[in-house]
């Protein structure tokens, strides 16, 4: 069992477990994968939509809808970003039921799994990232940690540490439980049917158009920013937080998934609400977000660490990179 709570403000466990209760993990002889088809073919046909999509609509396809599909694909991130991941993963800020519920409805708008699956998945990357016990271990490979990991059955590591992951708050929250036992009414409603109908009825763009720009390639394009977390920022950028750990800076990934990128400070330290050691900019708009429900009393707890940790732990395992740099210079 986790033995840190939300009210002591320390981190997932990573790797290294801290509690002395669970066993090491203990190098694995390579397991044969066992592809899940079902789940193999609906991704791989989503990718092959959207290439075909592209190659048919995009030419056709009204300026308006694709700006329409932009901000439906940002909408669906603030989803991802604000609330499984910073609030609901993390409970690195607590939400009133108003944020709660624009939370979910825009998380209903990205159209990924269940609030539930998210959640534990991700708690359970961050207690034993990159290793066999890490669903998305990118230590595996590039492909396997951004989709291969969903194509094929987890490693027996997962399964048994699963079990270590508290869900309790989760479990008791009754908007996640709501919006769990309707998913797929939320997900169908609000990821794919209203953001088809929008430019239909409002400015007359065509069905297939609207259907395969506003549909298919804004669920596949937004879908893999989210993917490339996972993958891309474990891979490439830099370390100037923790040189122990696989997840590094990067800023174009920032900006793409709008404050997600800066993966190393966010191992360093998971429950930061602003995922970031400066806050909200152009490159962590999430945060900026936050701070306005922050400032109307929506969001609240809203976790840090002190400014003296930053130091000390990038001083003591940082990559040198790091530089304290004034509050009012990183607005």
């Amino acid at each position: 069992m986790r033995t840190k709570t939300e009210e002591t403000a320390e981190p997932l466990i990573e790797n290294n477990n801290k509690d002395g209760v669970e066993e090491p993990l203990k190098p694995q002889p390579p397991q044969k994968r066992e592809i899940l088809w079902a789940t193999a073919i609906y991704l791989t046909t989503w990718h092959v939509l959207a290439v075909i999509c592209t190659i048919l609509y995009w030419k056709n396809v009204k300026v308006a809808t694709i700006l329409w599909s932009l901000l439906v694909g940002f909408i669906g991130q603030f989803g991802v970003t604000a609330g499984v991941h910073r609030c609901y993963s993390h409970r690195a800020y607590k939400a009133k039921y108003p944020l709660q519920i624009i939370l979910l409805a825009c998380y209903s708008v990205a159209g990924q799994y269940r609030v539930t699956d998210w959640v534990h998945d991700h708690r359970l990357h961050h207690k034993f990232s990159d290793t066999d016990g890490d669903p998305h271990n990118a230590k595996r490979g590039l492909f396997f940690s951004h989709i291969g990991w969903l194509m094929q059955r987890g490693h027996p590591e997962v399964f048994r540490r699963s079990k270590t992951i508290d869900m309790t708050d989760i479990d008791n929250n009754p908007l996640v439980q709501f919006h769990t036992k309707y998913y797929w009414f939320f997900k169908i409603t609000f990821c794919f049917v209203l953001p088809v109908l929008v430019p239909i009825f409002f400015w007359n763009e065509s069905w297939m158009e609207a259907i395969g720009i506003s549909g298919v390639l804004r669920f596949v394009i937004f879908t893999n920013m989210t993917f490339s977390i996972n993958s891309l920022a474990h891979f490439w950028g830099t370390k100037p937080y923790d040189t122990r750990i696989r997840p590094v800076q990067n800023m174009a990934l920032a900006i793409l998934t709008t404050g997600e990128g800066w993966h190393n400070y966010h191992h360093a330290f998971p429950w930061d609400y602003r995922a970031e050691e400066y806050g909200g900019n152009f490159t962590n708009p999430t945060t900026i977000v936050l701070d306005f429900f922050k400032k109307i009393g929506w969001a609240y707890d809203c976790k840090t660490p002190s400014a003296d940790l930053v130091r000390q732990t990038a001083t003591k395992h940082g990559d040198g990179s790091w530089s304290e740099v004034p509050v009012e210079e990183c607005k």
